[in-house]
């Protein structure tokens, strides 16, 4: 329990970032796709409308991901993505079980807060919780574009993260992903990548349809990813778990960065020393 006491803060941070990005993809997907919305009457293009929604769930995650809370917890936001940070050695047991469980539950009441707010604009169709269901090619496409978008997100976080002159720019890449799997990935099964987002929409609006292809494929697409990053790099490839590493905020993960180039594996702030 120690660990969890000291470890609270990321996350609780963790549940924040994911209601947050919940609460904006349920309050502009309602703006966008209510049918009595002045912005749906004036854009009658479907396409159109899920490119602006994408490119606003794009930036949010970019601003998550950046934010103090994001450079502080690493800005998972997803149990695949700390699986598979788990799997490559950087993230505790203990941990890796709590940022799971602080992020379904920060998920779900991103959803019921969205819920509370907006009432059956939220809750019934077209918007229906946002939910993650398979488009009409079925649960089989649903399931390869899950794995696919999955893959190369993992694939694009590690190859940059690890990157001295890319790493800066993980969180701009992985907004720009989320904004092109909205647009083009979203019509094959909603675009859920995240186990916990598909639970948070699925849960409250009883809707179960093919949930197993949400919880189990996104952690194995990011698991290949990690397993051919590893193969292509080696094993001590890669320094952190976090998305955007920021020597000034606390690093609770068996992290490679400091500011001198050590090996710190503290859960104190590295204190940078003074220049003769």
């Amino acid at each position: 329990m120690e660990t969890f006491r000291k470890h609270l803060p990321e996350y609780l941070m963790e549940a924040a970032e994911l209601g947050l990005f919940l609460i904006a993809a349920g309050v502009f997907t309602c703006v966008f796709e209510y049918p009595g919305s002045p912005i749906h009457q004036a854009i009658p293009n479907g396409d159109l409308r899920r490119l602006l929604i994408g490119a606003i769930m794009g930036m949010t995650a970019i601003t998550l991901i950046y934010s103090p809370w994001g450079k502080q917890s690493g800005a998972h936001m997803n149990p695949a993505v700390t699986l598979t940070f788990y799997r490559l050695g950087k993230v505790k047991r203990q941990d890796a079980i709590f940022y799971i469980l602080f992020q379904c539950l920060g998920g779900l009441l991103g959803v019921y807060l969205v819920a509370l707010l907006l009432g059956q604009v939220f809750t019934k169709a077209p918007v229906n919780y946002i939910v993650t269901v398979p488009g009409t090619s079925g649960w089989f496409v649903a399931l390869l574009g899950e794995l696919v978008i999955a893959f190369m997100m993992m694939m694009t976080v590690l190859l940059s993260s690890n990157n001295q002159k890319l790493s800066h720019f993980t969180g701009l890449f992985a907004g720009l992903l989320v904004m092109l799997y909205v647009f083009f990935e979203a019509p094959l099964s909603g675009f859920g990548m995240n186990p916990a987002r598909s639970l948070a929409s699925a849960l409250p609006a009883h809707i179960w349809t093919a949930f197993w292809l949400y919880v189990i494929v996104p952690p194995v697409g990011m698991l290949l990813a990690s397993g051919v990053y590893q193969y292509l790099f080696g094993k001590r490839a890669v320094k952190c778990a976090k998305l955007h590493h920021d020597n000034h905020k606390r690093c609770i993960f068996r992290c490679d960065y400091n500011r001198h180039g050590k090996i710190d594996l503290s859960d104190k702030l590295p204190i940078p020393k003074e220049q003769s």
